[in-house]
């Protein structure tokens, strides 16, 4: 994959997400009549800035993130200040943006489902993907593309059914029907016990069968929104599994993920699309996090507040700490991007 592709692509999905993010900050602020100062795509120094009202609009050289810097975060003495807020419209406020992240992928997944392009069809059929040279499939003549229809006479439609279907016949001979072409085709192989890594016992790669389609507005926002749901369910999945230690935390910096982008748009355009909204999830979950600097970090301040029973910590303290948690966060991602230079440049995966 082309570098500089992989780079605009990534730096796309970035700006996507990032002004999601800082829009759900903006439009909140303002129907709070808390003065935003200067929205800006990118962290400074700036390129140039436009003034339209109280506000800038700016862009910035620093492609990693963006700002919506509101008037008097932390001090409540400033005019139209966000800290001179009730608790509760500092929570909106500050939570905007996160909240804005998870929104994104329920209006992105149904506007895809109405784009027509290739996609996977689930519970169709499972075809094959690719063929590994001097494979039992290939002695087979087993071609790319083939729908595999059934396996010693039992029928198959999905990767799973495939496994079982296969397993009791390693080291044995076993029919398969296909359909190629719109004819059906019956081939015989015997399944490897051993294999090289990566091939399997047939030595096929398999998929769920693709076609290329459009919904209309009815059919794709319920699947669509479906879809969302099944992301989320992937997620949860995901960190029950790391805090009961069956799975490695994985950290990836902006290196990381441009090279888990270059793999989505490898895998096609929905892949991309699914990876898009995936992002937004995970960095609306992690900004939450009570972590100076991050909105969970203000958040945090906030609970400190109700906690000491409306007395609130001095502005300085305040503005101290969330600069030393940013200073500290940036350090962070240096450390987590210089490794993930390393595994590019070793020919390593970011995923274990």
């Amino acid at each position: 994959m082309n570098i500089f592709i992989t780079i605009v692509v990534f730096l796309v999905i970035l700006f996507i997400v990032i002004v999601a993010h800082e829009l759900g900050h903006f439009f909140v602020a303002k129907l709070s009549k808390v003065r935003v100062e200067e929205l800006g795509l990118g962290f400074p120094p700036r390129i140039f800035g436009i003034k339209r009202g109280e506000t800038i609009y700016s862009l910035n050289w620093v492609p990693l993130g963006g700002f919506c810097k509101m008037a008097g975060e932390e001090d409540p003495n400033v005019p139209g200040s966000l800290a001179a807020k009730g608790r509760w419209t500092r929570f909106f406020v500050l939570s905007a943006g996160s909240v804005a992240m998870l929104i994104l992928p329920a209006i992105i997944f149904p506007i895809a489902q109405m784009v027509p392009m290739e996609r996977y069809v689930d519970g169709k059929g499972v075809q094959v993907v690719s063929v590994a040279a001097g494979s039992p499939a290939q002695a087979a003549d087993i071609q790319v593309g083939d729908i595999i229809v059934s396996i010693e006479g039992q029928e198959v439609n999905t990767i799973g059914e495939v496994h079982e279907a296969v397993e009791p016949y390693i080291g044995q001979e076993m029919s398969l029907v296909l359909l190629r072409d719109s004819a059906q085709v019956e081939v015989s192989l015997v399944p490897r016990a051993e294999y090289p890594e990566g091939e399997g016992s047939m030595g096929v790669q398999i998929g769920p069968i693709t076609e290329y389609t459009a919904y209309p507005p009815w059919q794709a926002i319920p699947r669509g929104l479906a879809q969302y749901w099944e992301m989320l369910v992937q997620i949860k999945d995901a960190l029950v599994s790391l805090f009961q230690g069956t799975e490695a935390l994985v950290i990836a910096g902006p290196i990381g993920i441009a090279q888990l982008t270059s793999s989505a748009l490898q895998a096609g355009i929905y892949p991309l699309i699914w990876f898009t909204c995936f992002l937004s999830v995970n960095l609306a979950f992690i900004n939450l996090l009570p972590i100076p600097a991050l909105d969970g970090g203000r958040i945090l301040f906030l609970l400190i507040e109700v906690l000491r029973g409306g007395r609130r910590i001095a502005p300085q303290r305040e503005g101290l700490i969330n600069l030393i948690g940013f200073s500290l966060l940036i350090i962070f991602i240096l450390v987590v991007s210089y490794f993930d230079v390393l595994r590019v440049i070793q020919g390593g995966s970011l995923l274990p």
